[in-house]
């Protein structure tokens, strides 16, 4: 085995490959060098410095893993590497204990008022009276994103003898109860917690998560914890916040501009700022080398890997057959997740006609892709999706049926959440080209786009024209319109009669995501029930 170091690594993982093979370190490889050494390896290891793009790979006849040292795999072409059959992974779990107990750290410093303290005794003073803190036994802690730090985060919580609730829709009851956690909505965490810590991903729908509304929603006194992203706190509001006395304090590892420079947040005498120090520790950097090496090791012997980011390879005949409906799989996963309301709590996928005869574990996984894939603190890809549900608490189960009443082939996904069942059909028209068949009781012909906005109104004319004329008078454009229409149990069309709430669903697809305030401008018009705005990849 050879195997090409490209970053830094600790020295535990440099002993762990070199007594299995080959190894040459070589520190920050520019991408021109990069294509000419790959081809004589067999794995190479980066950490954040080294890029590896899809012309790396055009020579790299022998190379069948490539492992990020670390979370992240964005300076990888992971596209490129999978359907040249190479094996990306990472190590997704080596920092999770660092970056809870940093948590931690942080959350204890703001109480106690360690920093401030300790500059004030470094200057000569003995100043007592000044820093009164604040115990944490007994107060609630408000804990958004149950995943593996989340998790972390809210053990060391219970075990201080805090009330811990979390905002995390992916995340089951049950799996909750068994942390000893008590679920509650976001605006909900506002209300309650004496805390707040943040632990999403940054996305489309958690930047600036906590803006001038929620910060005004908080309790007076609270305090808040960002060890996540930067980005997820809207840092002018949270200034301004702490400038009239509504937050007890804040606590920042991370910030939306790195290095912060002159930010005024680093001279608030209420803010702790650390430099992105969550998974720097000399435990998680040994953890993340011996993780790394081994398995890489156990990858280049076949054996199964728990941070594989990506499917492992199968032939080119195979990826052509599965390859349309994994689209519509990811399609119908992501709509899920962003229309689906309550907490979920299981996942059902139905397939019906030829796709059933497919191997249909990559479907299912690509469901739970689209699903929870602005939901995670890792990467969420067709190998690891199904045990981050299960690690979620969400029940997933498939079925097949050899027939199809209306199409070759047809995909349900039916997900269950504590306020009911949404049930979503696709199918593939011309064997390419994703459709989306059904939502719930109405009958769609729907392309998947990039951009789309749900509207549920009154079953009534000129509903249409008032949607449009909102739009087009905020200067959205729409690409194209949609209707669905109600069918009876029998599949008949429902004409000439309303469903028991009297309700349509108008589907128009947007150049352009809608601004906000355009969405809840349509939603507070007269007859509009609801309305969803939903974001899919392009293809």
């Amino acid at each position: 085995m050879r195997v090409l170091v490209a970053d830094g690594l600790a020295d535990e993982g440099l002993r762990r490959l070199s007594a299995a093979g080959e190894v040459v370190v070589r520190a920050g490889v520019p991408d021109d060098e990069l294509r000419s050494l790959l081809s004589g390896f067999d794995a190479v290891i980066v950490r954040s410095r080294t890029r590896v793009p899809a012309g790396s790979l055009d020579d790299a006849g022998h190379l069948r893993v490539i492992a990020r040292a670390g979370v992240g795999v964005d300076n990888i072409d992971v596209e490129a590497a999978t359907r040249r059959g190479i094996l990306v992974l990472n190590t997704p779990e080596s920092s999770t204990i660092a970056a809870a107990e940093h948590t931690f750290a942080m959350m204890l410093a703001l109480a106690r008022h360690v920093p401030s303290a300790a500059q004030a005794v470094a200057r000569g003073e003995w100043a007592r009276e000044r820093f009164l803190g604040t115990e944490l036994t007994g107060k609630t802690l408000g804990v958004v994103g149950l995943g593996k730090i989340g998790s972390e985060v809210a053990r060391r919580a219970l075990a201080f003898g805090m009330r811990v609730v979390a905002s995390d829709p992916y995340v089951s009851e049950e799996r909750a109860r068994r942390l000893g956690v008590e679920l509650a909505p976001w605006p909900d965490i506002l209300d309650l917690a004496d805390v707040v810590t943040l632990h999403v991903p940054l996305g489309r729908d958690t930047r600036a998560l906590v803006g001038p509304d929620e910060l005004a929603r908080m309790k007076p006194g609270a305090f808040l914890i960002n060890c996540a992203r930067g980005g997820l706190v809207h840092e002018p509001a949270l200034l301004a916040a702490l400038e009239r006395g509504q937050l007890g304090g804040a606590a920042l590892d991370v910030f939306a501009k790195e290095p912060p420079g002159d930010n005024p947040l680093l001279r608030h005498p209420r803010v702790v700022a650390t430099p992105h120090l969550g998974g720097s520790t000399v435990e998680a950097q040994r953890s993340i080398a011996i993780e790394v090496a081994d398995q890489v090791l156990a990858a280049l012997r076949g054996e199964p890997v728990r941070g594989a980011v990506n499917a492992p390879a199968l032939g080119e005949d195979v990826w052509q057959r599965l390859d349309p409906f994994l689209h519509l799989a990811r399609s119908l996963g992501g709509l899920a997740g962003q229309l689906a309301d309550g907490q979920i709590r299981a996942v059902a996928l139905v397939y019906e006609g030829e796709v059933a005869r497919l191997d249909t574990q990559p479907l299912t996984a690509s469901v739970l892709v689209g699903l929870l894939r602005h939901a995670s603190d890792q990467p969420v890809n067709l190998v690891n999706a199904v045990l981050l549900a299960k690690e979620r608490g969400l029940r997933v189960s498939e079925s097949h049926a050899d027939l199809c009443e209306d199409f070759a082939s047809q995909l349900v996904a039916e997900i269950e959440t504590s306020r009911g069942t949404l049930r979503l059909g696709g199918t593939l028209w011309g064997h390419r080209a994703p459709r989306i068949t059904r939502l719930n009781a109405w009958r769609l012909d729907l392309a998947p786009a990039p951009h789309m906005l749900f509207v549920w109104n009154a079953d009534r004319p000129g509903m249409i024209g008032h949607v449009g004329t909102i739009l087009g008078r905020r200067g959205v454009n729409i690409a194209n319109m949609h209707v669905g229409r109600l069918e009876l149990p029998d599949g008949r069309p429902l004409v000439g009669r309303h469903d028991a709430g009297g309700t349509a669903v108008m589907v128009l697809t947007l150049d352009a995501a809608p601004p906000v305030d355009v969405t809840r401008e349509i939603a507070q018009a007269d007859g509009i029930t609801a309305v969803r705005a939903t974001q899919l990849p392009s293809a």
